[in-house]
């Protein structure tokens, strides 16, 4: 499975910022009413952002599943179904719900580190990663006939 670039130095850019915000609570550094209007607009604008993220995901695999089953009846009706393309319905499917789950991801990432960062957010973020982590490996070895790591020629 693939990590976003996007995604991991996102992630890394707000941790920073979470983290500048906890030392400034904990060492009870004062704002003024400029610093909470930025800190309750940064709020707004992550959640908007984990949440326009989540709907590009959810599209991702919607579309995908659409367009999957609207080829697979074209070319079913066309030529008469086979086994063929069967298999490439399951390859266009399990493409399009990859992709959606990266997204997903991401938006995970970004709502647990800039969002909701409690120790139990961060333990449902690694259930779900390990879940998804899961279903992208079974997608990915239904997709190629092989495991991820082994060579075109193993």
């Amino acid at each position: 499975m693939k990590v976003p670039i996007a995604a991991g130095a996102t992630a890394l850019i707000l941790s920073v910022i979470w983290l500048s915000e906890v030392a400034a609570q904990e060492t009870g550094t004062v704002r003024g009413a400029a610093s909470h209007n930025t800190a309750i607009w940064l709020d707004t604008a992550l959640h908007w952002t984990v949440r326009g993220i989540e709907m590009v995901g959810i599209a991702a695999v919607v579309i995908g599943a659409i367009a999957a089953s609207t080829v697979f009846l074209f070319r079913a009706a066309r030529e008469g179904p086979s086994k063929g393309i069967y298999q490439q319905l399951r390859a266009s499917l399990g493409r399009s719900i990859l992709l959606g789950l990266e997204f997903l991801v991401a938006a995970d990432i970004i709502n647990t580190v800039a969002i909701d960062p409690t120790l139990e957010s961060v333990a449902v973020l690694a259930a779900v990663v390990a879940v998804r982590t899961f279903l992208s490996i079974a997608l990915e070895v239904e997709i190629e006939g092989k495991w991820p790591w082994r060579k075109n020629g193993e």
